[in-house]
This record gives structure tokens, sequence and C-alpha cells, in this order.
């Protein structure tokens, strides 16, 4: 049996240990946002944070992970605050929003490193493929969400989801609390 924390909450997968953590999270714990888009770990669209990297989830098997932290775009704010997510939202970043979620998870960890990344530090950490090709918007959506985390910039909050966190876990198994 698999163990580690998935969004700050113990989780113990009985999977093959060789199961790539993208499955473990979508199939077992209802994780949906950890999109599936090509399976080598070229796209990006799976991406995850592990212990505070930005990790390609179908490049890692769940025993790999054994111990370890994970967090999805489910966990990164369940209330969807964080400054990425309000960005992205007030700045309609996203096209058809496929490959949002690996983007905002590659990007927060970048925001960790360095709160005001230079265009190549974003290119750089940003590999993730978009098809939409939405590029131009989301380099500026990472340095606004970088003024906001150091308090040079206001964003008027995005309307809430209308789903509270609580009903959201009825939903999502993985969210409920123990």
């Amino acid at each position: 049996m698999t163990k580690f924390t998935v969004n700050d909450r113990p989780v113990q997968y009985r999977m093959d240990p060789s199961t790539p953590l993208l499955w473990a999270l979508r199939d077992a714990s209802n994780l949906t946002g950890t999109k599936y888009g090509c399976g080598t770990g070229d796209c990006g669209a799976c991406t995850v944070d592990i212990d505070g990297e930005a990790v390609r989830s179908c490049q890692v098997t769940i025993a790999a992970t054994e111990g370890k932290f994970v967090t999805t775009i489910e966990g990164l704010s369940p209330d969807r605050g964080h400054p990425l997510q309000q960005v992205f939202a007030a700045d309609n970043v996203s096209q058809c929003g496929y490959c949002i979620p690996g983007f905002i998870m590659t990007a927060a960890a970048l925001l960790r490193r360095t709160s005001d990344p230079s265009d190549e530090e974003i290119d750089a950490a940003l590999t993730n493929i978009c098809r939409c090709g939405i590029y131009p918007r989301l380099r500026g959506a990472i340095q606004r969400a970088g003024r906001v985390m150091r308090g040079e910039e206001v964003v008027d909050a995005v309307p809430p989801s209308g789903i509270t966190p609580d009903e959201a876990a009825k939903a999502v198994p993985a969210l409920r609390k123990p």
C-alpha cells in the first residue's frame, strides 16, 4: 500500500506501485483537475506540486511519491483565492481551459521561488504546451499575480464558484476531512 499526502490529507492507494500518480489522483481520488495530455511528460497538463516542485504526474509513480506531499489544483486554494487563480479568471487568460491547471501549478512553484520573475524566467519555467496560444496573456498574468503576492496590486475578487468546499467534498472523496 502506498502512502503519501494529497492536498494536506493522508492517502493510501491499494494500487500497483508502478501506477503513474496522474491515474491515482484522477481515478482513485477523483481529483480531475489534473489533466491527461500526452502521457510523455511533454505537455504539462498533468503538473502537480510535489514537495514544492512542479512535477509532471504522468511521469512519476505512486511508489516514488511515498511519504511526500502532493498538491493538485484542487488543493492550491479550495476557494480559488490563490492570486494566480484570481488573476487568470480576472484577466480571461484561458481559452479552452484544458491546460490551465498545469500552467497554474507550474507558475505557483515559480512564484514561490521568485515573486518577481522576468520574462526569461517565466519562459524557462513554463515549458507547458497550450494549443490555443495563450502565451502572451499567460506571461502577463504570472507577472500580475506576482505583484498581487508582493502587495503592489490588488485584483478585483472573482465571484466565488457558488460551491462551498464542503459541498465540493461530497463529490470529491479526496477532499473530505478524515
